[in-house]
């Protein structure tokens, strides 16, 4: 399984997991089902595997649930998600299922959900996750002709070094790491540190990384295996046990051609999967020997949590992130340790 699939998998834990959350319509929301009786949408799935992938059969059978509230589908497989996203941008796909990276250009607000360093681990990840299902935050699951209808957790991206000297931020200048082309913020957060960012893809990041064109990648626990990042890595490489981001995934709708009140009942079921998501990446982890996993230094680690604030600040200044989603970021952090230095700033 490559990282993709595995990414995809996550992805089926949405699509999948869809079919139950549709309850029968009662007799007032069938009236407003008839704005859309005897419409047909396309329903567009990341899946590296193609037609007969796990995602696309999952979406299949929430389609057959999804035809109790007037909606009738084509599942369509896409292998390559950045097709997948600019046909749901033009109108060629009327829902899609794509990761949160790549989100931002659907919706900003929840596409920011990713900024480095904003969620430092799993149980801030599902405070956020339960917070963005809430009613109150519907108004800003929609942007234009598009919304949110689920996210879910992909677990945290390590940081992942040839040289396990690299241990330092001073170490790291000069180096060259794979960064995501379609994702400026990447190549920012890199060149603060005074390395090198080389623009690659999900579908070739860690390739790079293996045969020694970049030095550092950020990679979820996922990818270690089926993308052998073990010849990587080899004898002198490390994984830091320091995510920069928490991973995530999201099913996004053009909601004007959908029944009315989905949206949200979508996001209340797809909410209660964080569990599921979660003992699949935490499985994958575990499968990782010990002997590549590298704690930072404590010294270090405040070294680096500081560059990753100042990094948000500046890019949510320069547009890059949604301010509404730096604040709930910052909410959330200050809930679990309201003695940090940056619960007493109102620079985020």
């Amino acid at each position: 399984m490559s990282v993709i699939k595995a990414l995809s998998m996550s992805l089926v834990l949405v699509s999948g997991t869809l079919s139950a959350a549709l309850p029968t319509p009662t007799a007032d929301q069938k009236a407003a089902l008839e704005a859309v009786a005897g419409k047909k949408v396309r329903v567009c799935i990341f899946d590296p595997v193609g037609a007969n992938g796990p995602a696309v059969g999952y979406a299949k059978d929430y389609m057959l649930e999804a035809r109790k509230w007037g909606i009738n589908a084509d599942v369509v497989a896409f292998t390559d998600e950045r097709v997948a996203a600019e046909e749901l941008k033009a109108g060629q796909c009327d829902a899609a299922a794509i990761t949160t990276l790549r989100t931002k250009q659907f919706n900003h607000f929840v596409g920011s959900l990713d900024a480095v360093g904003g969620i430092p681990d799993k149980k801030h990840m599902n405070m956020v996750l339960q917070t963005l299902a809430s009613p109150r935050m519907a108004p800003l699951m929609r942007s234009g002709l598009f919304e949110v209808v689920g996210v879910i957790p992909l677990g945290g991206a390590y940081v992942m070094v040839r040289d396990r000297r690299i241990n330092s931020i001073e170490a790291a200048a000069g180096k060259k790491v794979a960064v995501m082309e379609w994702d400026r913020s990447q190549a920012k957060m890199v060149q603060r540190l005074g390395a090198q960012p080389v623009a690659s893809d999900i579908t070739n990041f860690v390739g790079k990384f293996n045969n020694g064109q970049v030095d550092i990648i950020a990679a979820p626990a996922v990818a270690y295996k089926p993308l052998e990042i073990y010849r990587g890595l080899g004898n002198d490489g490390g994984i830091y046990r320091f995510p920069l981001v928490m991973l995530s995934a999201a099913l996004i709708i053009r909601h004007d051609r959908f029944p009315p009140d989905v949206g949200q009942k979508l996001r209340e079921f797809v909410v209660t999967q964080i569990d599921k998501a979660y003992e699949f990446v935490d499985r994958e982890e575990a499968a990782i020997p010990e002997k590549y996993w590298i704690d930072l230094p404590a010294q270090e680690k405040i070294k680096y949590e500081g560059m990753m604030r100042e990094a948000r600040i500046q890019m949510t200044q320069e547009g890059d992130y949604d301010k509404r989603m730096m604040s709930l970021l910052k909410r959330v952090r200050c809930s679990n340790k309201p003695t940090a230095a940056e619960c007493s700033s109102q620079e985020e």
